[in-house]
């Protein structure tokens, strides 16, 4: 009998927290080299050089016989600019990894999240020893958190942390839909002089050279498919947005973190903003962690209606998209 996500309500200890902040399982093995640039896109090579030459930095300051530890060279803090689906979260995990410890890795919920779990003096004083904090999935959404992690971020500046990010921003009045650097500087007050933006241009890799998302199949093949596996989930489309709106976001990532298979019966067309927010959350950390998704109803590329691929947040949607297509795919080919 499969599980249900909707059973599910998961509690992160905050004492586990900062231990737990380094990159999801998909990227647990991706180094700087097993990024693999476009040809046809020289900054994402460039990217590669950048980011590489920012690791350096990150090394402790060396010890002298006599007088005060001799700092590091200055450098400054990197974001990556660039659409979705063109390897940013990639990049990030390599540079985590290259890091010495202590390093910590999460995204911009999660560090929120973090926030409100520990307070904010006791999350300055948790990462202040560490050489690097990456952050994924940078948001702009919300002033009142942005604000906060400003603030912290301007604290573990001062304290020597150097700070990494990729960006995700509302792009509706921007002409080429991407990332505004202008916009990220002014929106982290007092940090410019810290980040130096990194462009990574190019097409969605999830999609290079590949058919269409695989289509919904029919309620028995579903039922199949979830019993296939011991670990799969079954959970009707409706129950499980539902599910979430009672769940923090950043808790997502624990309520699907044993599952090797997610079924969703009846998906349909999401038109509810809130509701598909919390469903982009949910794909980035299904994407994360690499699990497969077979679905009855709609497409998944039918999820959200034109309005708000539209809108405000219509990266936040693609990406959403395009991940799901992709462990769909996984799914089918499986």
């Amino acid at each position: 009998m499969p599980q249900r996500l909707t059973d599910r309500s998961p509690v992160i200890p905050p004492e586990t927290l900062v231990a737990s902040m380094v990159p999801p399982p998909r990227f647990d093995q991706v180094r700087f080299e097993t990024y693999r640039p476009d040809p046809e896109q020289p900054s994402q090579a460039a990217a590669v050089e950048t980011l590489k030459a920012f690791s350096r930095t990150l090394d402790p300051p060396v010890k002298r016989r006599f007088g005060r530890p001799r700092p590091p060279a200055r450098a400054t803090g990197v974001y990556l600019d660039g659409g979705y689906g063109v390897g940013k979260t990639h990049l990030l995990a390599s540079l985590w990894h290259t890091a010495p410890a202590p390093r910590a890795y999460g995204t911009f919920v999660e560090l929120t999240h973090l926030v409100g779990a520990l307070g904010f003096a006791d999350t300055v004083a948790a990462l202040s020893g560490h050489r690097l904090l990456a952050i994924d999935e940078f948001e702009l959404d919300d002033p009142g958190d942005t604000v906060l992690v400003s603030t912290l971020l301007s604290r573990l500046v001062e304290a020597g942390v150097k700070i990494a990010a990729t960006s995700n921003t509302l792009p509706g009045a921007l002409g080429d839909g991407r990332f505004s650097a202008g916009d990220f500087l002014r929106e982290i007050q007092g940090l410019s002089a810290h980040f130096h933006p990194v462009r990574v241009d190019g097409e969605d890799f999830r999609h290079r050279g590949l058919p269409a998302a695989p289509p919904p199949v029919d309620h028995e093949e579903l039922v199949r498919r979830s019993e296939s596996l011991p670990q799969a989930s079954y959970d009707d489309f409706d129950a499980l947005l539902a599910h979430l709106a009672q769940l923090h976001p950043s808790r997502y990532g624990a309520l699907v973190g044993d599952v090797d298979l997610v079924c969703l019966a009846g998906v349909h067309e999401v038109a509810d903003q809130a509701a598909a927010l919390r469903l982009v959350v949910l794909a980035d950390r299904l994407y994360d962690r690499d699990i497969p998704v077979v679905t009855s109803g709609v497409p998944l590329d039918a999820l959200f209606p034109r309005e708000l691929l539209e809108g405000g947040y219509r990266k936040k949607y693609l990406r959403a998209i395009s991940r799901l297509t992709a462990l769909a795919r996984q799914a089918q080919a499986a």
